[in-house]
């Protein structure tokens, strides 16, 4: 892999999330659907706010949370992703960069607000997300700092960001850049709702531009069309280098060129909450990759980091990741 000064960009929804412990009750009675990511406009966030319980602020976004998830294993990592100059922007600029992320997009000084995710987290850990994108539909290929990208070993791009229609260019053009400049290009396809939102232009996008693919195995088979593993692992092994595919509790399968590795989930003594999950596995495995470290172990790195992630509230790591990670696979 060319050696270059940062080892991973993310780009994607820059979100202040707010969570709060909910019943199923609660998610049936004000139309929520369980587990997925609902996207909501500002009269609607106004009215979940006022609704949910306590809550607790803490800065989120997809793509962010692997950035930070990048940085805590000790990799270098960029960020794109758009704010407003606002209270929760801030707070948003200072989590990720106080743990050192490069974060350099500038904000908007009008328009939509900041970006907030509101999260019910039920008894079972599973999260359901009601997210306002504000300033976030803002991001467009303007946005993409070419030099920032030139510096990157790998492009990481969040499948959520795919709503807006410039956020579409701002990913080819990243995507173009990286290759240009000898990187490599993920994608996380991020929820089976935004798969099928965007089927044509993810195969798209697959098929053309991505190198390393993550998704879970709803995502996976929503995007071939097809109710058989198997044979969704079979077609995208046909469409992009490599894929990186969790399966929750039975862990995770990675696909690199030949290669098939099934990979054991990671025990966690208690799952508290399941956000930023597969954020997290995405952060381990492209720290792994990053580092020369072999496929099996891309795997095991990306369990090693989500385990920590769902034994907790919030998507971002409270323990340091490089000392798990080192105690796990030396």
């Amino acid at each position: 892999m060319v050696a270059k000064p940062i080892d991973v960009t993310c780009i994607g929804n820059a979100i202040v999330d707010v969570f709060s412990q909910a019943t199923d009750d609660f998610l049936t009675e004000n139309g929520i659907e369980k587990g997925a990511m609902n996207l909501i406009d500002a009269e609607r966030a106004e009215l979940l706010y006022s609704k949910m319980g306590p809550g607790m602020e803490m800065s989120g976004g997809s793509a962010g949370n692997t950035a930070a998830g990048i940085a805590s294993l000790g990799s270098k990592a960029g960020y794109i992703g758009k704010v407003q100059d606002d209270v929760l922007g801030k707070v948003f600029r200072h989590d990720i960069t106080a743990v050192g992320v490069r974060f350099e997009t500038a904000p908007t000084m009008d328009g939509p607000p900041t970006a907030r995710s509101l999260i019910m987290v039920t008894a079972d850990a599973q999260r359901s997300m009601n997210t306002f994108l504000g300033a976030c539909v803002q991001l467009g290929p303007e946005d993409v700092d070419p030099d920032l990208i030139s510096d990157s070993r790998v492009v990481y791009l969040e499948g959520y960001l795919f709503d807006p229609p410039e956020a579409k260019k701002a990913f080819i053009k990243a995507a173009r850049t990286a290759h240009e400049t000898g990187g490599k290009v993920s994608l996380t396809l991020s929820d089976p709702f935004c798969v099928d939102r965007h089927r044509d232009a993810f195969l798209e996008l697959v098929d053309h531009h991505v190198d390393i693919l993550f998704a879970n195995e709803e995502e996976l088979k929503s995007l071939y069309q097809t109710t058989d593993f198997d044979e969704a692992l079979q077609k995208v092994r046909e469409n992009c280098e490599t894929a990186a595919i969790t399966r929750g509790a039975k862990g995770s399968v990675v696909l690199h060129k030949s290669e098939v590795h099934v990979i054991d989930a990671e025990p966690v003594d208690t799952v508290v909450d399941t956000t930023g999950a597969g954020d997290l596995f995405a952060a381990g495995f492209l720290h792994a990759y990053c580092q020369g470290m072999e496929p099996a172990d891309w795997g095991r790195a990306g369990g090693v980091a989500a385990a920590e992630i769902i034994s907790h509230y919030g998507a971002r790591p409270e323990a340091n990741l490089k000392d798990l990670l080192a105690a796990r696979l030396g």
